[in-house]
């Protein structure tokens, strides 16, 4: 295994939207152990392959407090969604940025396992959260675009800063 690069926003890389994985192969199996591998050294709690410049529907999550509940869904689609729910979100490509985002507190999204079997999860809370998080990520979104445009120049600003001081 090994730690993947984690493209930074604003990359334009990131507005890609991902392609849907067709086959699920040992190449596919490598890249989610890599990028697990990558989101728990980060750390973080969620990753998907658009974030470390594959543009295919794959995503890694753990939002457990262990640390041991690794979900790898390829191919996710939100089926359903319900409530709201405002939390503080951070995300690996936008460092050290934290602001508040709504999200639907309830939702139920279907997947395939690293098996290639169709499977189903319900989730409230922090998972609900990252999942729709990770699920953006694919559709070419990244978490500030749910800010207002003010504060994303400020966030552009302040990345451009970060960059330049540790170039």
């Amino acid at each position: 295994m090994s730690l993947l690069p984690i493209l930074r926003f604003p990359d334009p890389r990131l507005k890609k939207v991902a392609a849907p994985i067709e086959r699920i192969d040992d190449r596919i199996r490598r890249l989610a152990r890599d990028m697990a591998e990558t989101m728990y050294e980060a750390p973080g709690i969620g990753l998907a392959a658009t974030q470390v410049d594959v543009h295919q529907r794959l995503i890694v999550i753990d939002a457990s407090e262990t640390r041991d509940q690794l979900l790898t869904l390829i191919n996710p689609e939100i089926l359903s969604q319900d409530g709201l729910q405002i939390c503080e979100e951070g995300c690996l490509s936008v460092p050290g940025i934290y602001d508040k985002v709504g999200r639907a507190e309830h939702v139920v999204v279907r997947y395939t396992d690293l098996e290639g079997a169709a499977q189903t999860v319900d989730a409230v809370g922090l998972l609900a959260v990252c999942l729709q998080h990770e699920i953006d990520h694919l559709q070419g979104h990244v978490f500030v675009e749910h800010l207002s445009q003010l504060k994303q120049v400020r966030i552009r600003n302040k990345l451009a800063k970060q960059a330049r001081i540790t170039a």
